[in-house]
């Protein structure tokens, strides 16, 4: 099943999901393309191997347990290829497993059962990481409100009261805080945001919450309020300085 939408495919990154289980892959192209995703479907892994060579996908999600050829093949002829940026799908939540995936030249691993806009998050993540697909905005500055955040220098300026005051973050916070100045209006749940903004990490996602709390008072110690907002059980957003 391709799902190849006609409009600003230009912009918009191809996700092959190779899953044998059609409620699954159902699932992952419904929230992949709510996030703006082109997608393909492949049943099986020979499939897989066929639109991977057809299509040339930005990225793919790979079953393991594949009838006909498993995920497993499938990645290492996909790096024979080329680098096609793969993250793993799989039950089998193992170290060794993971561990050969990697070895083989996975990009990320996700254990079913997952959660799909985790899945969506990590897929930006890697794309961000990996690939000449451009996520995010080539402008290396981001103003909202009163601040501009300075993506390549990691510097933020915060200008109040007629002043222009540097706010002094941690790596994490700075990531927190640019990824939800990109989409200022958009609520990110607490697992995107652990996704794009510490992707290797294995903290859970309530440290998100410390580290916005953190965020949140250095922010307010410059006389600003609201941001970040908190969105009740649903996550957090940029906000709007009060």
């Amino acid at each position: 099943m391709n799902d190849l939408p006609n409009t600003h495919r230009e912009t918009q990154a191809l996700v092959l999901i190779a899953e044998d289980e059609p409620e699954i892959a159902d699932i992952l192209i419904a929230y992949l393309k709510r996030a703006g995703f082109r997608t393909a479907h492949a049943l099986d892994g020979r499939r897989a191997l066929e639109l991977h060579q057809t299509l040339k996908p930005d990225l793919l999600l790979l079953d393991v347990l594949m009838p006909h050829v498993d995920g497993w093949k499938v990645l290492a002829e996909v790096r024979h290829r080329g680098n096609t940026p793969v993250i793993m799908l799989t039950a089998q939540d193992q170290d060794l497993d993971k561990l050969m995936g990697l070895r083989i030249g996975a990009d990320d691993y996700i254990v079913k059962p997952f959660n799909p806009a985790e899945v969506v998050a990590r897929t930006q993540a890697v794309l961000r990481r990996t690939s000449d697909y451009k996520y995010v905005s080539a402008s290396s500055v981001l103003r909202v409100d009163a601040f501009e955040i300075d993506i390549e220098s990691h510097e933020v300026t915060v200008r109040t009261a007629g002043e222009a005051l540097t706010l002094p973050l941690t790596a994490t916070e700075f990531k927190l805080l640019a990824q939800l100045a990109k989409a200022p209006k958009r609520v990110f749940s607490r697992a995107e945001l652990l996704a794009l903004c510490s992707p290797e990490s294995d903290s859970l996602e309530r440290t998100v919450d410390s580290h916005i709390s953190k965020l949140r008072r250095k922010i307010e110690d410059l006389g600003l309020q609201g941001v970040p907002e908190s969105i009740r059980g649903v996550g957090y957003r940029f906000g709007s300085v009060t």
